[in-house]
C-alpha cells in the first residue's frame, strides 16, 4: 500500500495537506475526514486498503489546525478544548470554513463529488459538508461522532466525563519523545475494549506525524469551538450510515443514535466491543457497510459481491 506525494489544496489563506492511495485509484472517490486535531496519518492503513479493495479511490487530508495543514492564529485566551465546546463558539474560523476545506480538497483532486467518511470530529465535519454542499456528496458515513446539531452544553450528555478528565491530563509535548508518549496515551484512551490494543500499529501512525504532534489544546479548542450556523440534520437527504461503538470510552452510543435519528433514512450500526477507534478486526466489515451504502445510492451502477456483511446490529 502506497500513497501519492503530499499536495496542498487551498481555501482562502488556508493550505490543506492531502494525499491519495495509489491502489484502487480507478474506484469511486472516497474522502476521509479525521478527528480532533490529529493528522491524516491516524487513518489505519489496513482500513484504507480495505476501502480500496471494496472499490473506492481513497484520499485523506489534514484539517486546518492539524498535521501539515495551516495552523491558525489564536485569538482568544488559552483554554481547555472542552471549555470551548461548552461555550459553543470559536475564535479563528467557523464550522462552515471547515466544511469548505473538504470541498477545496475535492476540487484539488478533480472530484466533482465523493463519498465522505468522517470519524469523531471528522464525522461532524462530514455531516456539515453534506448539509452545506449536498451536490458534492454521494454518501455520508459518520463514525463515532456527535450529531452536528448538538452544540454547547448539550453535547455533554453524550460525553463520558471520566474520559474527558483523562484527556485533560495529557500534557502538551515539548519534544519528540513526549509527542510519541502523548500520542500513545491518546490511542490507548480511545482504544476498543473488546479487541486487542495494537501498539505497533498505533506507534506507526503516531510516528508518521510526530513532528506536528497531537497534544495542542489551542488547535483543539479552535476546531471544536468553531460555530455552525448552517442547516439542521433533519434537512439532510444524502444516503447516510452511522457507525458507533457500544463501548466507546469517549462518546456514549446515544450520540450515534441521535445522529441516525436526526437524518432521514440513515442506517445505524452499533458495534459491540468497539471504542472510539476502528480496530483491525472491524476493517473488512466497515468497508462492506460503506460498499453497501454506495451501491444503494441514487445513480450507482457498480455492484460488488462477496464482501461479508456487518456484524453489528442495526
Amino acid at each position: 500500500m502506497t500513497w501519492t506525494e503530499r499536495r496542498f489544496a487551498r481555501n482562502g489563506a488556508v493550505e490543506l495537506a492531502h494525499d491519495r492511495l495509489r491502489e484502487g485509484a480507478d474506484g469511486e472517490p472516497l474522502l476521509l475526514v479525521m478527528g480532533l486535531a490529529v493528522s491524516r496519518h491516524w487513518w489505519p492503513g489496513e482500513l484504507c486498503a480495505a476501502f480500496a479493495d471494496a472499490g473506492f479511490a481513497v484520499a485523506r487530508y489534514d484539517q486546518r489546525d492539524a498535521g501539515e495543514s495551516t495552523r491558525l492564529p489564536k485569538r482568544a485566551a488559552r483554554g481547555n478544548p472542552f471549555t470551548a465546546l461548552a461555550a459553543g463558539r470559536g475564535a479563528a474560523y467557523t464550522a462552515e470554513d471547515m466544511a469548505d476545506d473538504a470541498v477545496a480538497v475535492m476540487d484539488a483532486l478533480g472530484w466533482q463529488s465523493a463519498h465522505l467518511f468522517g470519524h469523531s470530529l471528522g464525522g461532524v465535519v462530514a455531516q456539515r459538508v453534506a448539509l452545506r454542499h449536498p451536490g458534492r456528496v454521494r454518501t455520508l458515513t459518520s463514525s463515532a461522532a456527535l450529531p452536528s446539531d448538538v452544540g454547547g452544553l448539550g453535547a455533554f450528555r453524550h460525553l463520558r466525563l471520566g474520559t474527558l478528565a483523562k484527556f485533560a491530563r495529557v500534557k502538551p509535548a515539548r519534544d519528540r519523545e513526549e509527542r510519541i508518549a502523548a500520542g500513545l496515551a491518546v490511542a490507548r484512551l480511545v482504544a476498543s475494549p473488546g479487541y486487542p490494543f495494537d501498539e505497533a500499529e498505533a506507534l506507526e501512525r503516531i510516528t508518521a506525524d510526530v513532528d506536528t504532534g497531537i497534544a495542542d489544546p489551542d488547535a483543539q479548542s479552535r476546531q471544536i469551538g468553531a460555530p455552525w450556523s448552517g442547516p439542521s440534520l433533519a434537512e439532510l437527504r444524502v444516503p447516510a450510515l452511522v457507525l458507533h461503538g457500544t463501548d466507546d470510552p469517549l462518546l456514549k452510543p446515544s450520540a450515534g443514535r441521535a445522529t441516525a435519528a436526526a437524518i432521514h433514512g440513515a442506517r445505524l450500526v452499533l458495534q459491540p466491543g468497539v471504542g472510539h477507534d476502528i480496530p483491525r478486526e472491524r476493517h473488512t466489515a466497515v468497508a462492506a457497510e460503506l460498499r453497501a451504502l454506495a451501491d444503494r445510492a441514487p445513480g450507482s451502477t457498480t455492484a460488488h459481491d462477496g464482501l461479508p456483511g456487518s456484524e453489528g446490529p442495526a
